[in-house]
């Protein structure tokens, strides 16, 4: 058979790409393995022989975990972003991470396709592929379980383990986990079988990145994250000394401490960009005590009405990285905003670690706007109370405009109108 050309896939090691790799080879192309390494608890070498023993004609096994942190969980820590008031993008963060390495990979070895085992019903296959095409327009995508001649071929596990066994794919040993697991530096999910009735409480064995509820340590324990420009730039264990500044360990000592204490804990019903509810439980260790920490320094460091436009910001920043939009014309705009915001976030914050919760204890910040004489009730220097009779008449204003309308309006029109529906007048 003539070759189709190349292909780059992200695979992983699994029976689900291992399949598609052979997929792909009988269907005539060339296939290159590339295998993401972005903090997950994987046997990268154990992969890496797997696909060549299947016949991949190249494999590139990649560490991105420094770029995942620096360029990716940063930034998002510095927009505050959240979705839906929980979720930390664990996963939508490391989706354009790991896609562009893959485009690299696909430009150095001139392939013509890069593929992805993102099922048809998540969000993973939006991200991965909006990365492809905004870095690489002319790529081609290979999205197998998309196509309807794969799909037919294995309608379930029954004929991908019937297949494997075909080609001489080792299978995994055990039973299969009752749900289906993302694991990254910043965080694990949890989704799918047992998990799909959202009125089932999650098994306390599930979790991996927090000790079970018994094992939390019984002691509070303070860690100082210090900052600047709102960029994470030193952890300290404040019981053993221990200090990290570069990214990786730094973020490792985060979630080990995170692990012991049981943060980071979330199990959420939430809206999928491909307009599907889904249920998921996650953990993220590390990211969640950065989240309390930054906060905090921007509350001394900050200026009040640069912090309400961030805020109406940040939602839209995680929609965006929610739904795949990362290296979009619209998020280059966000992300220049939130570094304009975050120019002189400077200090320290001591968070407070304890049973399954983080707060922010003390902080301290060369760039304070706090002025401790202004807040202190002990002095009236630089703020006059006199002055605040005439803020309190100017502000008043349209309430009393207001409440004079209200009362020269019949009350049989009050009492129809949604407005004002419930409220008695006197």
């Amino acid at each position: 058979m003539a070759s189709k050309g190349k292909v780059v896939l992200a695979y992983s090691g699994g029976l689900d790409t291992s399949i598609i790799l052979k997929y792909l080879q009988e269907e005539g192309y060339e296939v290159v393995c590339y295998i993401a390494n972005v903090g997950q608890d994987d046997d990268f070498k154990a992969a890496e022989e797997k696909a060549k023993l299947l016949g991949a004609s190249a494999v590139y096994v990649e560490d991105l975990r420094e770029d995942f942190i620096v360029n990716y969980i940063f930034p998002a820590i510095k927009a505050n972003a959240i979705y839906e008031s929980r979720y930390l993008l664990g996963t939508s963060l490391a989706r354009p991470c790991i896609a562009k390495k893959q485009i690299e990979i696909a430009e150095r070895e001139k392939a013509q396709f890069v593929a992805h085992g993102a099922t048809g019903k998540g969000n993973d296959q939006v991200r991965f592929e909006l990365t492809f095409y905004a870095l690489k327009p002319d790529v081609k995508v290979i999205a197998p379980w998309r196509d309807e001649v794969f799909t037919k071929r294995f309608p379930g596990r029954t004929a991908l383990l019937q297949y494997a066994r075909e080609k001489g794919i080792p299978m995994p040993a055990g039973d299969k986990p009752p749900y289906s697991m993302d694991d990254n530096i910043m965080h694990i999910s949890f989704e799918s079988g047992e998990l799909e009735n959202p009125a089932t409480a999650p098994s306390e064995s599930m979790y991996r990145k927090t000790l079970p509820m018994d094992k939390w340590l019984d002691e509070p324990q303070t860690v100082r994250v210090e900052f600047r420009d709102g960029v994470p730039i030193k952890v300290t264990n404040q019981a053993t000394g221990q200090e990290e500044t570069s990214p990786v360990p730094l973020y490792l000592m985060l979630n080990e401490i995170a692990k012991n204490h049981g943060i980071g804990r979330i199990d959420i019903v939430e809206n999928r960009f491909v307009g599907i509810k889904s249920r998921g439980v996650y953990e993220t260790p590390g990211a969640t005590i950065l989240r309390c920490a930054h906060l905090d320094i921007e509350g001394i460091a900050m200026d009040r009405e640069v912090m309400r436009l961030r805020d109406m910001l940040s939602p839209k920043f995680a929609e965006i990285v929610y739904n795949g939009f990362w290296f979009a014309p619209e998020m280059d705009f966000l992300m220049a905003a939130m570094h304009k915001a975050q120019e002189l976030i400077d200090g320290w914050v001591d968070v407070l670690c304890y049973k399954g919760s983080c707060m922010a204890v003390a902080r301290s910040s060369p760039t304070a706007l706090y002025n401790e004489n202004i807040a202190s009730m002990e002095t009236v220097e630089g703020y006059n109370p006199a002055d605040a009779g005439g803020f309190i008449a100017i502000n008043s204003i349209r309430l009393r405009a207001h409440r004079e309308i209200v009362m020269k309006t019949p009350q049989d029109r009050l009492a129809s109108s949604s407005v004002f529906r419930g409220v008695t007048y006197q």
